[in-house]
């Protein structure tokens, strides 16, 4: 057997070469070689088939390893998994050479015989399928409701297909004729010129969309359209751990097409409402809680407020202002791994503006004593803990 062309030269590329290098240089070669700009050229064909068989190994991860080792040689178990060595040899038919090209070249704008639109025999080609329009409506929800997952009843008005015609836009659902322009083939013929000359396609017949027929009379409840308006009751569930903006999708319950098809979806846009006193940070709260002087420098009891209601709080003495106290799994749960957040507790002290001359008295005699102004060890301390928030 004649020795092989090595398949990263035929290409033009190196060993190297990324995915879309190997197909960038395919693509050109296919262009270059392809049977509708060379008609009746069986040695351009010939090319054109080698470059398919090179992309066919090299744009598969497995195949492509297996060559890098063997080269054309099969090795143990070849390209297939079969047992036996010899060389390679593609079982690819013409068609199967003309879909890998169309596959990657379809966006030319013309598309030939061979191209994605159609096999080499002129195939019919298949008819996308209609699909309604996405509806998107906003939800409020507290954060409480985040906190624990909701679920929302909402009536929404919706195009839906039409009951009297089935959503056909016929009249009874059955006054149809055959499309004249398709002959009721659902596709039609279209020559367009290209970089390649003249190139034939198969087209979606414009008229009937792919049916192969047309509506011989409207359905005089939907006026042709196969829709009608409707407000529809809509139940969905919003998971817990969501955040404002986020958009959920409710599969299916958007506008319905005209003329038949696929529902659209139904986007739901989640509108945090802002807590009175909480303020969420991912899946922590934070709450700034104010102690008077008193509370601070003897300690106490205070009662703060929480996601699921009001909770007590121990204050040591001595709490300085900018201490973040810690309420463990009194957060909002996570999104994606449902583990709750904290509740961080962040402490200010109050100093009074306005005091009476009793009170003045008693903080002037407050000033001579040692444990109220702070050593220079303690400032030091202090300024130490606090230095990150002037960095």
């Amino acid at each position: 057997m004649a020795e092989k062309q090595d398949y990263y030269e035929l290409l033009g590329v190196s060993k190297t070469a990324t995915a879309d290098e190997i197909k960038k240089a395919y693509r050109a070669m296919a262009r270059k070689y392809h049977p509708d700009v060379n008609p009746g050229n069986k040695e351009a064909e010939e090319k054109f088939k080698q470059a398919a068989e090179a992309y066919e190994v090299l744009s598969d991860p497995d195949k492509r390893a297996k060559y890098d080792r063997y080269g054309h040689s099969m090795g143990p178990q070849g390209f297939g998994g079969g047992a036996g060595g010899g060389y390679y040899q593609s079982n690819m038919s013409m068609d199967d050479i003309f879909s890998i090209f169309g596959d990657i070249i379809g966006d030319m704008g013309g598309g030939g015989r061979y191209s994605g639109f159609g096999s080499a025999t002129g195939s019919r080609p298949r008819k996308t399928q209609r699909r309604g329009s996405n509806l998107r409506i906003h939800v409020k929800l507290t954060l409480e409701e985040i906190s624990k997952g909701a679920t929302k009843t909402l009536k929404i008005p919706t195009f839906v297909k039409c009951d009297h015609c089935n959503g056909t836009g016929a009249k009874d659902g059955t006054a149809f004729v055959t499309c004249q322009r398709c002959h009721g083939t659902g596709s039609v013929t279209e020559v367009q010129n290209t970089m390649f000359g003249a190139m034939e396609s198969h087209v979606v017949c414009p008229q009937c969309e792919g049916s192969g027929k047309v509506i011989s009379e409207q359905c005089s409840y939907c006026h042709g359209q196969g829709v009608e308006r409707k407000e529809q009751q809509v139940t969905f569930t919003i998971p817990a751990g969501v955040a404002d903006g986020n958009v959920l999708t409710v599969k299916g319950r958007g506008n319905a097409p005209i003329h038949g098809g696929i529902n659209g979806d139904l986007l739901v846009v989640i509108d945090e409402i802002k807590h009175p006193e909480l303020i969420r940070d991912g899946a922590d709260v934070i709450y700034n809680l104010m102690l008077d002087i008193p509370t601070a420098i003897l300690g106490g009891s205070v009662e703060v407020p929480t996601i699921e209601g009001r909770a007590r709080l121990k204050i040591a003495p001595g709490t300085q202002p900018g201490k973040i106290l810690r309420l463990r799994g009194k957060g909002v749960p996570s999104a994606e791994t449902g583990a709750r957040g904290d509740e961080l507790i962040n402490v200010m002290v109050y100093i009074p503006e306005n005091l009476t001359d009793e009170e003045k008295k008693a903080v002037e005699s407050l000033k001579s004593s040692p444990n109220i102004t702070p050593s220079d060890a303690e400032k030091h301390r202090l300024f130490s803990k606090f230095r990150h928030i002037f960095e």
